[in-house]
């Protein structure tokens, strides 16, 4: 699947730890149904092949959407799952030697956290930055925060578009306006939601509201 910009409007990551009674498959449907425009499976107890049995059936309802499936931190889950994407961290695979080997269509993102961060990222030909966390995170409590004038730097100083993510919600998202980024990532916002539909619909508005103004801004 060919990237785009617009992919990273409402990016949904996700948790397992609010399934509850129900299935996470049917979780990132609701998503799906409610506007997410990208998913990112990330997995750290499943056992690889479960991790692969799941990646599997989570691209085929992705892509039944036309949606892309980015797997958090897995090369080898990722290539045998055919997932269109990886998303890594700064001690993770290095970028470059993913680009080297999975190819110009192949979708990777990078986390950054510094403006050195990102312009290596993009040097070493990752496709989008996510860069967080941009408030207080309740899925990872230790996360470095990240400034808006930090978040509004790498933005403008980057030619690859950037997701804010960490803590992001109904009640903060258009604190992110002026900011620059091309998408919002939410992980408790959506699968923490008791209507998931209902709050990706909510979610995806607001990150339209806040990517359109700062364009507007921009002319």
């Amino acid at each position: 699947m060919k990237f785009s910009r617009e992919m990273l409007t409402l990016y949904a990551v996700t948790d397992r730890s609010w399934t509850g009674t129900t299935t996470l498959y049917k979780q990132v449907e609701a998503a799906l149904q409610g506007g997410v425009t990208l998913v990112q499976l990330r997995e750290k107890t499943l056992t690889d092949e479960q991790f692969i049995s799941e990646a599997l059936q989570i691209k085929e309802l992705c892509h039944r959407y036309g949606v892309p499936l980015i797997i958090n931190d897995r090369l080898d889950v990722a290539v045998k799952a055919g997932a269109d994407g990886i998303h890594v961290g700064i001690e993770d695979t290095p970028v470059q030697n993913i680009r080297k080997s999975m190819g110009a269509e192949f979708i990777i993102g990078a986390t950054a956290k510094t403006l050195s961060q990102a312009r290596k990222a993009q040097e070493a030909g990752a496709d989008y930055l996510g860069v967080g966390a941009v408030f207080p995170s309740p899925t990872k409590k230790n996360a470095i925060r990240i400034t808006p004038e930090i978040l509004r730097e790498i933005c403008t100083s980057v030619t690859i578009p950037a997701v804010a993510i960490g803590g992001i919600d109904l009640n903060n998202i258009a604190e992110l306006k002026g900011c620059g980024i091309s998408g919002v990532a939410a992980v408790s916002a959506i699968f923490g939601a008791e209507d998931i539909k209902s709050a990706s619909e909510l979610m995806y508005e607001r990150a339209r509201a806040v990517i359109s103004a700062d364009r507007t801004l921009n002319k």
